[in-house]
């Protein structure tokens, strides 16, 4: 019977500080893989590999395409690009976003629980929104270990809130006490990996394939759920529904996958967008109605000039209220705003 050794992690918000931390806990002869999912700017090289291996024992590298699992190492996602397990390899794939993000903790895990069922240890540390939920639930569904840090030990809460809302983990800790727990983990004889139905199976593969630039739509990802009246926001392709347990979940059929929060606030910002779209074309009207109206005026056609007067007056009021509007919906975060869709507000 094999032993829980594969350890993925994932971090966003506060995250590095985190990771320099946990790493550190690690020993060199730590026989287990790590693999991180920090999420970082896509448009800047990451120095993450050469900040963690200033923190502890073990080599931290981005891995190439296909590169093997070796025990020891540690593997950090590469800027804009998914991290995906496949048997003893390790794919680095520039796949559909998930949750707005890629590197996606939520492809990591799930591809890492499809691979390795029981045998995975998942953690998930400070950020903000809810990457990793997904992945953990899948992690848990599989036979794996959850590990989350104590929310009001991260800098950033609202990642393992969200874990500890949906999933059911293992262990909940402060940041100080889970390497350690990792490390006496690893020593342990994984339990059996549970069977899955057959079509839970199916789209775990799935996904997993579309994370790792597989077409979604020629493998059929939109008869795997519910369809559902919402767009992507990313493409506009149609979305199909997932449910994990209470977790919603949407996928489009060009691959792109949300969360129902994270759906929400790309929505949210989508509205602002639109609204400050709509307010440049309503003061840009009133710009032209007033030079139309002062043209006019010079030219003693008063009667016409007075109403493009009036009509600027009238969209004047118009931009007014939409600003108003823009402001009132700009007063809330992401965070706000998917907290009050929790509480039905």
């Amino acid at each position: 019977m094999a032993k829980r050794d594969i350890v993925v992690i994932g971090a966003s918000a506060g995250g590095v500080m985190a990771l320099r931390e946990l790493v550190s806990a690690f020993p060199a002869d730590f026989q287990a893989p790590v693999f991180i999912i920090q999420h970082v700017s896509s448009t800047s090289p990451s120095l993450m590999p050469e900040i963690l291996s200033r923190s502890g024992p073990l080599k931290v590298i981005h891995p190439q395409d296909g590169a093997p699992i070796q025990a020891g190492y540690i593997y950090i996602a590469p800027p804009d690009h998914h991290m995906i397990l496949e048997n003893d390899r390790i794919l680095v794939k520039k796949g559909p976003k998930e949750n707005r993000f890629r590197p996606s903790i939520d492809a990591l895990f799930r591809s890492a629980a499809y691979t390795f069922g029981s045998r995975v240890i998942g953690v998930v540390l400070t950020g903000l929104l809810n990457d990793g939920t997904s992945g953990m639930w899948s992690i848990k569904r599989l036979g794996g270990i959850g590990i989350v840090q104590q929310p009001e030990d991260a800098a950033y809460p609202s990642m393992p809130t969200s874990v500890l809302e949906y999933v059911d983990v293992d262990y909940v800790l402060p940041l100080s006490d889970i390497g350690a727990l990792i490390c006496k983990l690893t020593q342990e004889q994984a339990a059996l990996t549970p069977e899955l139905t057959a079509h839970e199976l199916d789209r775990l593969e799935i996904e997993v394939s579309v994370a790792a630039q597989g077409d979604a739509f020629d493998m059929g990802i939109l008869t795997m759920g519910e369809l559902s009246p919402l767009t992507c926001p990313e493409c506009s392709g149609v979305l199909v529904r997932f449910d994990e347990g209470r977790l919603i979940r949407y996928r489009c059929h060009t691959g792109h996958g949300y969360t129902s929060d994270a759906l929400l606030s790309e929505l949210t910002e989508s509205v602002e967008a639109s609204l400050w779209k709509t307010l440049r074309g309503l003061e840009e009207t009133i710009i032209l109605l007033e030079q139309s109206s002062e043209v006019l005026s010079d030219a003693d056609d008063t009667t016409i000039a007075d109403q493009f007067t009036k009509k600027a007056q009238e969209t004047r009021k118009l931009a007014q209220a939409i600003r108003k509007l823009t402001y009132n919906h700009e007063q809330y975060s992401e965070e706000d705003l998917v907290e009050k869709a929790r509480e039905g507000e």
